[in-house]
C-alpha cells in the first residue's frame, strides 16, 4: 500500500523531532489508546468500538452538513481524525489527504497556474455575461409575480 513516501529522498520526522527513516517511520501508526486499555483485550476492543461509533457519528453529521448549511468537509475530516486515533487505515487516509492538500496548495501558488486560473475565470464570466445578455435581449425581464394586479 502506498503510504505517501514516493520520493527517494524523503525523511520522516518522529513526534519528538528526531529523524527516522524507512520502516521505522511506520511506528507512528496504530492505536493511541492508553497503555492500561491496550493491556486488556476486552477493554481495548470496547475502546475501539467506542472510537468507531463516535467517529461514525461525526462523519455522519458531516455528510448531513454537505447539502445543509455547515462546515461539512471540516466535520468529516474531524471524524476521520477521531478514527485515526485508533485505526491504521484512517491514519493512512489522513496522511494521503494531507499530502494531496499540500501538493494542491503548492501548485496553486505557482504563478503560471494562477495566471491560467484567472484567464479561465475571466473567459467563463464573459461567456455567462454574453449568454445572460442574449437571454435578456430575447425575453426581457419577466417578474415571477404580477405587480400590476396588486
Amino acid at each position: 500500500m502506498n503510504t505517501g513516501s514516493d520520493g527517494s529522498g524523503e525523511i520522516a520526522v518522529a513526534a519528538d523531532g528526531m529523524d527516522v527513516g524507512g520502516a521505522q517511520a511506520e511506528q507512528g501508526l496504530g492505536s493511541r489508546a492508553p497503555e492500561f486499555v491496550k493491556a486488556r483485550r476486552v477493554l481495548h476492543l470496547s475502546w475501539q468500538v467506542g472510537v468507531f461509533v463516535i467517529g461514525l457519528a461525526v462523519v455522519g453529521a458531516g455528510i448531513v452538513m454537505l447539502p445543509l448549511p455547515g462546515p461539512g468537509w471540516v466535520v468529516i475530516f474531524g471524524g476521520m481524525a477521531i478514527w485515526a486515533t485508533e485505526f491504521v487505515w484512517a491514519q493512512l487516509v489522513l496522511r494521503w489527504t494531507k499530502r494531496k492538500v499540500t501538493e494542491a496548495a503548492q501548485r496553486a501558488l505557482d504563478p503560471r497556474v494562477r495566471r491560467r486560473n484567472l484567464t479561465l475565470t475571466v473567459i467563463g464570466l464573459v461567456i455567462v455575461a454574453v449568454l445572460s445578455g442574449i437571454y435578456l435581449w430575447k425575453f426581457g425581464v419577466v417578474m415571477p409575480w404580477k405587480i400590476k394586479d396588486q
